[in-house]
């Protein structure tokens, strides 16, 4: 099976290749550095040529709501248009549990514009949200961080692997598109502000700060997977 992971030359793409050829897939990364551009269109219907699923794990360059959200949809109208044209069977696209529960982020708002494009699209899809992946961990305790202390919001989060979270989509490619979503989430569901005293390093003090989640008003469940969600298996413990 032809897979043409979008965003494949990033951090999850790059993993997620890698997992597919390993599955026996032709995976095929597409991102501006192979010759794709799926802002402009440039080599879209090079890269989906015979393939069979595409896989996003895009990113735009910038989390301001109004470039995100404009990267977003016209990225994945262009996509799933020439994926059409293609004969493309199932669009995956890598989602964020918690979305509609935590609107107040900007981010989030700009990646529901790109779950309600991916629904309209006209090709079958399934959407895989993911809780907060381990390898964010550290730039959220470095974005709260002045000098020795360390303010985290005692907001619930469920850390999850980022090869757990390739796993997970490498076996939605694989499986009959369900025009639905699914949500993946670690095992463990911990307090942000304990994760910051787990991994603090030595003369590091946490302080558990009301304030909310990235100066957004997030509920303190919000980020945590539904009762229906896969689990990976790495706990916290285990990935540090």
């Amino acid at each position: 099976m032809k897979v043409v992971v979008v965003g494949g030359t990033g951090q999850t793409g790059k993993l997620l290749v890698e997992a597919l050829r390993a599955r026996g897939h032709e995976a095929v990364p597409a991102s501006p550095s192979t010759g794709v551009d799926t802002i402009t269109g440039d080599g879209l219907a090079e890269a989906l040529d015979g393939a069979d699923v595409v896989v996003d794990v895009t990113n735009p360059a910038t989390q301001e709501e109004t470039a995100a959200t404009e990267f977003f949809r016209v990225s994945s109208e262009n996509l799933i248009a020439a994926e059409s044209k293609a004969g493309v069977r199932h669009h995956v696209v890598l989602s964020i549990v918690g979305m509609e529960r935590a609107t107040d982020l900007a981010y989030y708002r700009a990646k529901l514009a790109q779950e309600a494009a991916v629904k309209a699209g006209g090709v079958d899809w399934t959407i895989v949200r993911a809780t907060q992946f381990f390898e964010f961990l550290g730039p959220i305790l470095g974005a709260n961080t002045s000098g020795d202390e360390i303010r985290l919001a005692p907001v619930r989060v469920q850390p999850i692997a980022l090869a757990d979270v390739v796993t997970f989509l490498a076996e939605a490619a694989e499986t009959e598109p369900v025009n639905g979503t699914v949500e993946v989430a670690g095992p463990e569901v911990i307090a942000l502000d304990e994760i910051g005293r787990r991994l603090a390093a030595p003369g590091q003090r946490v302080t558990s700060d009301g304030k909310p989640f990235f100066g957004a008003d997030v509920p303190v469940d919000a980020l945590v997977a539904g009762a229906g969600a896969r689990l990976g298996t790495t706990t916290l413990d285990a990935w540090r």
